[in-house]
């Protein structure tokens, strides 16, 4: 069964909140499921998110085996692995929707406000990390003329629609799919004290409109 963009998000939409109402189905966990999976996956979507413990797409978003492709990084930066492995969900899987999945009390974007505030790096390859989160500060500073400490949950929030553009920028298969209206890619922030999912940013058609900042 193939879904539109607007479908595939209505399912993470109402499996997030049954899951901040703490009545989860846990829909697509049986045998018979594993079962029919044994071959060939079908998911409605691709998930983009933080490889951070307390954010497990398929949990928050109450989904089961086969249902999202999952792909997570710390403060889900991107690269080129990052765009195969979407492209694979898009492309081959022939996913209708990309989440990009940000969060509160990220690390990596609490590492990288640090170092902009303080100058102090963060030792070892931990610095990759704060480098590709650099830019959506850079963008939200010259966009907004935000000057001085930023509040971690407003960078949150930029980092996530910084990635949503750059999917689009960086990968031409994501674009046209998009363009075509066969994808959609979304951002969204998930607030680990409630459990919500809010959307934040839009590329493509889901039927909803990005909450207001």
């Amino acid at each position: 069964m193939t879904l539109t963009p607007a479908e595939a998000w209505a399912r993470l939409r109402d499996g997030n909140a049954r899951f901040v109402q703490d009545a989860p189905e846990h829909p697509d966990q049986d045998a018979d499921r594993r079962h029919e999976l044994r071959t060939v996956q079908h998911p409605h979507t691709v998930i983009f998110g933080c490889s951070d413990s307390r954010v497990a797409a398929e949990i928050i978003f109450d989904q089961g085996l086969g249902d999202v492709f999952v792909v997570r990084t710390a403060g889900h930066v991107v690269d080129t692995t990052v765009l195969g492995s979407i492209e694979y969900g898009t492309e081959v899987l022939h996913t209708p929707l990309v989440v990009v999945l940000g969060h509160d009390s990220c690390g990596a974007v609490a590492a990288t406000a640090h170092t902009l505030a303080t100058g102090e790096q963060p030792p070892g390859f931990v610095r990759a990390v704060v480098d590709k989160v650099i830019p959506s500060v850079a963008e939200l500073t010259s966009r907004q003329g935000v000057s001085g400490p930023i509040d971690p949950d407003v960078l949150r929030t930029a980092h996530v629609k910084h990635t949503v553009g750059l999917l689009r920028g960086y990968s031409a298969a994501l674009a046209a799919a998009v363009d075509a209206g066969r994808l959609a890619v979304v951002g969204v922030v998930y607030d680990l004290d409630d459990g919500s999912a809010r959307l934040v940013a839009v590329d493509g058609e889901v039927g909803e409109q990005p909450a207001a900042a």
